[in-house]
């Protein structure tokens, strides 16, 4: 995004320098915050036309890491993710589009459950290099949030003081890194 050529590139994400990590609000006042461990994907990169550009994701709903064992079942379980039937969440652009500078607008197909809802990414360029072990790689961040419910991951539970014990809204921070293919 930051130099002038035109060839379209495909980037493997690199998952050991990149992180899916997501938030939400647990009993109304406190953040819960996880992270998947097994995801791939790929950027194809056309710098002379964004719109040729696509990015596809997927995500092993199983490998979820909250830093609690007991969480993690659960929201593996039916009630949430069910990984065992679901083995798969995925991600698939479908349009980039310049939001001025280095920042970038990705709408895209977000499945997760066997269930397809649009989401925007707000993503920002923010860099390109050499790495140590001379193989050219691209990072990007992105955000977004979505509802939950949206997606079939409906369980939640009454607080005796009102509210519920986990919010609908989630939020999803990437940061990626990603090695030039071939």
């Amino acid at each position: 995004m930051t130099d002038s050529r035109t060839a379209t590139t495909t980037w493997n994400i690199d998952p050991a320098h990149s992180a899916i990590e997501f938030a939400v609000k647990h009993m109304m006042f406190t953040t819960a915050k996880g992270r998947f461990q097994d995801f791939s994907g790929a950027i194809t990169l056309d710098e002379g036309n964004l719109a040729n550009s696509t990015v596809d994701v997927t995500i092993k709903p199983a490998s979820i890491d909250t830093q609690s064992d007991d969480r993690d079942s659960h929201l593996r379980s039916a009630d949430f993710f069910d990984a065992e039937n679901f083995p798969e969440a995925t991600f698939h652009a479908t349009s980039v589009e310049s939001a001025g500078g280095d920042d970038l607008r990705i709408t895209g197909d977000l499945t997760i459950k066997g269930v397809t809802q649009p989401v925007v990414l707000d993503a920002a360029f923010q860099g390109r290099g050499a790495n140590p072990w001379g193989q050219e790689v691209i990072g990007y961040e992105a955000k977004t949030s979505f509802s939950r419910k949206a997606f079939g991951l409906a369980w939640n539970q009454a607080l005796e003081s009102g509210g519920v014990l986990v919010s609908d809204e989630v939020k999803l921070n990437l940061e990626i890194q990603a090695g030039l293919a071939g």
